[in-house]
């Protein structure tokens, strides 16, 4: 691997329409940090920058949810994610802001250099205009009908039922977000990234420089580039975010993925007056940590953007993690299906560490994972407390009982000689993962070490030692200690509390890694201190208490999910609707789908195709013969190469659970629904 002068290490943007929870603490956060803290010990330069992402759509509809401005609800939650990162041990360099006057005057010198060398394509196109608004309205302000699947809450850019990507143009019946009326079509002009221009560039770039990457990382990118790369709108029609800055832009704002990723360098300039050398210098390492969600972003748009502008390194590796589950549901912030960093911290005071452990000890680093607060208490309990913090406190009383807490001198045996050879490997072994972004691998590394401790205790069973042994009752309690001190260099980067607890404990100053692997790190003669407990027992009722909290949370988002009545429609609009009796014949898969079944109906008039997305809930063998409730002159749509002649109407629950609407009493195929 390249020796490298420096490192700048990123970790994603949090937007700030909301707190941070254990999901992005594992995915982007806790890696970050365990690897800079890392270097750190290794006396490298790194900086480790990240910062609020205060700009983009989510912030003005959360603003608007929450009837406050822009404005406010970032100061709100930036406040909110840079005092949970600080208490929760996330040692940042610095937590920049993209609202701030820096990272405008940043984002828009790249975006006015990028359009001065003419890299920028300037399109006119027809887009929605919500008329009583007064606003162009991007993607996430429209929701329609899915033309797929015909789920009524559709985006403007993807159907979050079906799964399909859209356009604002696909959707059927539009409705504006802001007012909920339906928008108008109205010419606007917008500049693209050219990134089919970049494709060669970043081929070379991707999959021949950097076959190295996580196999996540490199296959989402070739999926990208094999599909062949389009030029990406990187303005808005928004009048909150970094103004475009060129005449005749007025009312438009940068894409919040064109100017967000910048925000890692008007962070950097904001912090250091040499912040070029940690962004324009090739003997600089750049690496991103991101969750799998972003890896279009910081793998293909911002290297494209940096390789336009001419004068900066692009990222080394961008080590993504896949997602983490919460109790076996997908994590979902609009659902409240979460735990908040914020009130973990208040729930669970002087654990962080706890909490950094189980997330890195599960972290989803090759595939998705699971949280469960059932597993948070069997690792704390079982594994934390019984190895690590049991080892330590053994120590502890062992040491004070017989020797009234001074370091012992030692005299080495064979075992002591062949325990020392296998504490000199863990500094290597956990370095190697860690250079590998195993970090999973490298924390079990620590804990064996402490597992080690133990079995050399239960070996030797220095207790059992008699009067006139006091020599090797020495060695055996020198040797614990050492590999105490031991311990508290090569946790640091994971369990940063922790570590500080045992210098305390063992009255060690800050030592580096390099100093780990050694077995004289204390001095005979040392007065060490009284430990506190590493570690405290979970109890159940603590457990049953958070499980309640995301339970009542499901309660409540059951009740609040009962969606709003729709806009009126006319008596004629409603009696131009002919709804039948039908029964399904026929039912299949439709290939290369997780959501859409192809059913033959017989409405009573005659027999026809419909494609419905209802394949994740019913099996088609079991639905043959099923009546339902079929809209049948609906004008008929090509969904994945099928005409689809209609529309079966189904019922909804809170849970989001389906069922097929028919009568109560069996009625004949074909009759009408009044």
């Amino acid at each position: 691997m390249k020796e490298f002068k420096r490192y700048t290490v990123t970790a994603a943007l949090p937007y700030t329409n909301g707190p941070v929870h254990i999901g992005h603490i594992a995915g982007v956060y806790l890696p970050a940090d365990i690897y800079c803290r890392y270097l750190r010990m290794q006396e490298r330069d790194v900086i480790f920058v990240c910062g609020s992402d205060e700009n983009g759509i989510p912030i003005t509809l959360k603003a608007k949810k929450e009837g406050i401005t822009p404005q406010q609800l970032v100061d709100k939650y930036h406040k909110i994610i840079s005092e949970s990162f600080a208490e929760f041990g996330i040692s940042f360099d610095i937590y920049h802001r993209t609202s701030s006057p820096l990272h405008y005057e940043t984002a828009s010198e790249i975006f006015k250099t990028l359009y001065d060398k003419g890299i920028f394509e300037e399109q006119t196109s027809m887009q929605y205009y919500d008329e009583e608004a007064g606003q162009f309205l991007a993607d996430r302000y429209i929701n329609g009908t899915c033309p797929n699947c015909g789920f009524d809450k559709a985006y403007g850019d993807q159907c979050e039922n079906c799964g399909t990507s859209l356009s604002p143009t696909d959707l059927i019946n539009p409705r504006s977000m802001l007012s909920g009326q339906k928008p108008v079509r109205k010419e606007t002009t917008h500049w693209y990234l050219p990134l089919d221009k970049f494709q060669p560039a970043l081929e070379k770039y991707i999959l021949e420089d950097h076959t190295e990457w996580k196999p996540n990382v490199y296959g989402q990118c070739k999926s990208w580039l094999d599909q062949g790369l389009q030029p990406r709108a990187v303005t808005r029609d928004l009048d909150w975010g970094v103004p475009v800055p060129i005449e005749g832009a007025q009312g438009k704002v940068l894409y919040v993925w064109f100017d967000a990723p910048i925000g890692y360098i008007s962070a950097t300039k904001a912090l250091t007056p040499e912040w070029e050398k940690y962004w324009k210098d090739p003997e600089t390492r750049l690496l991103h940590f991101i969750g799998k969600d972003n890896i279009v972003f910081h793998c293909i748009v911002f290297p494209a953007i940096l390789m336009a502008e001419g004068s900066y390194i692009l990222a080394d590796n961008v080590p993504a993690n896949e997602f983490l589950n919460l109790e076996g549901e997908k994590i979902s912030t609009s659902r409240n299906w979460a735990v908040w960093l914020n009130e973990y911290l208040i729930d669970f005071p002087n654990m962080q560490d706890v909490l950094r452990y189980v997330l890195c000890s599960t972290a989803p680093e090759t595939k998705d994972n699971d949280f469960t607060w059932k597993d948070f208490q069997a690792r704390n309990n079982n594994e934390l407390l019984a190895i690590l913090g049991n080892f330590i406190n053994r120590v502890a009383v062992l040491t004070f009982k017989y020797t009234g807490g001074i370091v012992p001198q030692s005299k080495p045996g064979p075992a002591e000689i062949a325990l020392g050879l296998e504490i000199a490997a863990f500094p290597l072994k956990i370095s190697a993962a860690v250079e590998e972004f195993h970090f999973r691998d490298a924390l079990s590394e620590v804990m064996n070490l402490a597992r080690l401790g133990n079995r050399y205790l239960a070996e030797t069973e220095p207790w059992k030692l008699k009067e006139g042994q006091e020599e090797r009752l020495h060695t055996i309690l020198n040797t614990v200690l050492q590999l105490s001190a031991n311990l508290s260099i090569l946790c640091e980067p994971f369990l940063p509390y922790t570590a500080n607890k045992l210098r305390e404990f063992l009255n060690l100053g800050k030592l580096n890694w390099n100093d780990a692997g050694r077995i004289d790190l204390l001095e005979p003669g040392k007065q060490l201190k009284q430990p506190g407990l590493l570690f405290r027992k979970v109890e159940d009722e603590e457990v049953e208490i958070q499980i309640e909290k995301l339970q009542a949370s499901k309660r409540q988002n059951q009740v609040l999910n009962v969606r709003p009545l729709k806009e009126e429609v006319s008596f004629e609009s409603f009696s131009a609707m002919d709804i039948r009796i039908g029964i399904i014949l026929e039912a299949e898969k439709v290939p290369k789908t997780k959501k859409l079944l192809k059913l033959l109906i017989d409405t009573g008039i005659d027999k026809r195709s419909v494609v419905s997305g209802i394949a994740e809930y019913f099996d088609p063998r079991k639905i043959i013969g099923q009546q339902v409730s079929i809209l049948v002159n609906l004008a008929p749509r090509m969904i994945k190469g099928i005409e689809s002649h209609g529309m079966i109407l189904m019922a909804e629950n809170s849970a989001g659970e389906l069922s097929f609407i028919q009568s109560t009493g069996l009625q004949e195929t074909g009759s009408e629904i009044r």
